[in-house]
């Protein structure tokens, strides 16, 4: 898993971090060990207060573990990385706090350690405390079987932004087919008898009629390529001409790619606001979903906690009502009988524990699992939306850049449509 840690103050507002329900869907606080307050912000103000002790004002060492996405890891596997790692940096036996945090679909779990000795009032020094992490984390993924990530089999590979291009390259604009566009200017040209009829009949379908510099008539499609009339028509340039003139008044490809500039930028635009639009209803949408999962997911633990609390409440006053009291328990107690009962209540007791952390397990990975189902149409959804606004974008850009190839050098992008690209 990754691990991530860092020296740290502020204890107050770590603990609001960590206990923040609009950013995670679900928050348990595991483990407070060696405090005497038993909530996190009590515990990190002691922390705090000892510290005013010491000359150290980072008192705190947080570390965040984070399995690989889609891996169901349960509680004593993070128990048991916390515990290596607090050996390894020489935190053993400091106060500890262990929080575990669920949001989109992945469980994770947050550590934070007093680095502030109460018996001698100093700060347990962590040197190079960021590779030995990196070491404990290869191992855990080679242990487990997990997928290591490239960064760790070999750092030249490291992804510093940690996303790939493929994934924002997902849906790629397909490239005008030239059996289309032929048989779209054929039928314009067998439907149409001169020039204005021509011209008409292609713009009404996206294409431009324009004057070449060396190839006479040319048509431009929406992003502003070329094509020879003639080649389109699979005709001579004479009988071209014989029914559309010279084209003397035809404009340029130029002025033509400025007026499609002029164009497409504006409904361009009005193709990025209904896609925002679209996205945020369907956010909205999946949002809904999203808080009624949590919601629901919610209730069903609280269930559980309550049923199980109910029936460990019962079966320890089964336990209790097994040792025997009075006479008879001093009896049972120099025979040992009271002891052997004593074992057998301590053993059930552990199994029941056990049952009970299975059960809790088992019920987070089948929410889990349902909750990776919803985030897999949410990622899919910034996916296409991404790609989308990308290629918006830098459409706009190019249709700017068409009208400024027009206006010379010196005009800026934009300015002959009145436009501004907003990022």
């Amino acid at each position: 898993m990754i691990l991530k840690g860092s020296q740290r103050a502020g204890g107050q507002n770590l603990a609001v971090h960590l206990l923040r329900t609009d950013d995670n869907e679900h928050i348990s606080l595991h483990e407070l060990r060696g405090f005497a307050g038993d909530n996190l912000k009590a515990a990190f103000k002691e922390v705090e207060a000892i510290a005013r002790g010491t000359n150290c004002r980072q008192y705190l060492f947080s570390l965040s573990l984070s399995p690989p996405e889609g891996e169901r890891v349960p509680v004593p596997v993070f128990e048991d990385a916390v515990a290596r790692i607090e050996k390894q940096l020489g935190l053993d036996g400091q106060p500890r706090a262990l929080v575990f945090h669920e949001k989109e679909g992945r469980r994770h779990a947050h550590a934070v350690w007093s680095r502030i000795d109460a018996d001698t009032m100093t700060a347990r020094p962590l040197p190079f405390f960021k590779n030995r992490l990196r070491d404990i984390a290869r191992d855990l993924y080679l242990e487990h079987g997990w997928k290591m990530p490239r960064g760790f089999a070999n750092a030249a590979e490291r992804n510093p932004t940690n996303f790939t291009l493929a994934e924002w390259q997902q849906a790629k604009r397909q490239d005008i087919d030239p059996r289309w566009l032929k048989q779209t200017v054929q039928e314009c040209w067998r439907g149409s008898d001169g020039l204005p009829a021509l011209r008409n009949a292609l713009e009404e379908r996206g294409f431009f009629l324009a004057k070449g510099d060396q190839r006479g008539f040319v048509v431009l499609d929406h992003r502003g390529d070329v094509w020879s009339l003639p080649r389109l028509l699979d005709v001579k340039t004479k009988e071209v001409r014989a029914r559309l003139g010279d084209g003397e008044a035809l404009p340029s490809v130029t002025d033509t790619r400025k007026t499609i500039g002029q164009r497409m930028t504006l409904s361009i635009r009005r193709h990025v606001e209904e896609s925002r639009a679209a996205f945020k209803g369907r956010a909205e949408k999946l949002a809904s979903y999203r808080a009624e999962m949590t919601q629901h997911h919610r209730k069903a633990r609280t269930d559980l906690d309550a049923r199980q609390k109910s029936e460990w409440d019962e079966e320890t006053r089964a336990r209790a009502g097994r040792l025997p009291k009075g006479l008879r328990g001093l009896w049972h107690r120099l025979t040992g009988k009271y002891q052997q009962i004593r074992r057998g209540n301590e053993l059930e007791a552990r199994r029941s524990r056990e049952r009970q952390a299975a059960e809790r397990q088992a019920l987070i990975e089948r929410q889990l699992e349902q909750r990776a189902v919803l985030q897999a149409r949410i990622k899919e959804m910034r996916r296409e939306q991404a790609t989308l606004l990308r290629d918006l974008h830098r459409d706009i850009g190019r249709y700017l850049a068409f009208s400024r190839q027009a206006d010379g050098p010196g005009q800026s992008l934009g300015a002959s449509t009145g436009l501004k690209l907003q990022r």
